[in-house]
């Protein structure tokens, strides 16, 4: 990958609104050489988007929990993400090596919605769980050194 390509995508990870006229100033290219850059890191999926970064507490989820999910019969098929994957209060599903199958990343209102997930989750992909609540969360969302 072009370094000029890795400059667009990191000043696009922090502004993710940054205008090509704006990327065009910051990387000395001209507007249309951006447009088809930031196009072609799009048609690759090196960019798969732009999102509007939330503050979870703002909008009624303040309770963020790592759910590790194991399956109860060892011998049952893999398909927990399919099955889980209607569940909105799931932010993200990890695959992971160790004792659990995946990682499960939450928000939620409450304890008692918690609770609700929770039992939503070991009913539809017939699993056990294991939570971790957390109680602050310094900084996420990293972008990658690019």
């Amino acid at each position: 990958m072009e370094e000029i390509d890795r400059q667009i995508m990191a000043l696009l990870a922090d502004d993710g609104r940054m205008s090509f006229t704006d990327l065009a100033k910051e990387t000395g290219l001209s507007v249309s050489a951006v447009h088809q850059r930031v196009r072609r890191l799009q048609k690759r999926g090196v960019i798969k988007g732009f999102t509007a970064q939330l503050d979870n507490r703002q909008i009624g989820l303040p309770l963020t929990a790592f759910v590790s999910i194991k399956p109860i019969d060892p011998a049952a098929p893999d398909d927990a993400p399919d099955r889980l994957a209607h569940l909105q209060a799931i932010e993200a599903c990890h695959s992971v090596a160790g004792e659990e199958s995946y990682i499960l990343k939450v928000r939620v209102a409450s304890p008692n919605e918690l609770e609700d997930l929770l039992q939503k989750i070991r009913a539809a992909a017939n699993v056990a769980t294991r939570t971790t609540v957390v109680l602050s969360t310094p900084w996420e969302a990293r972008r990658p050194p690019l």
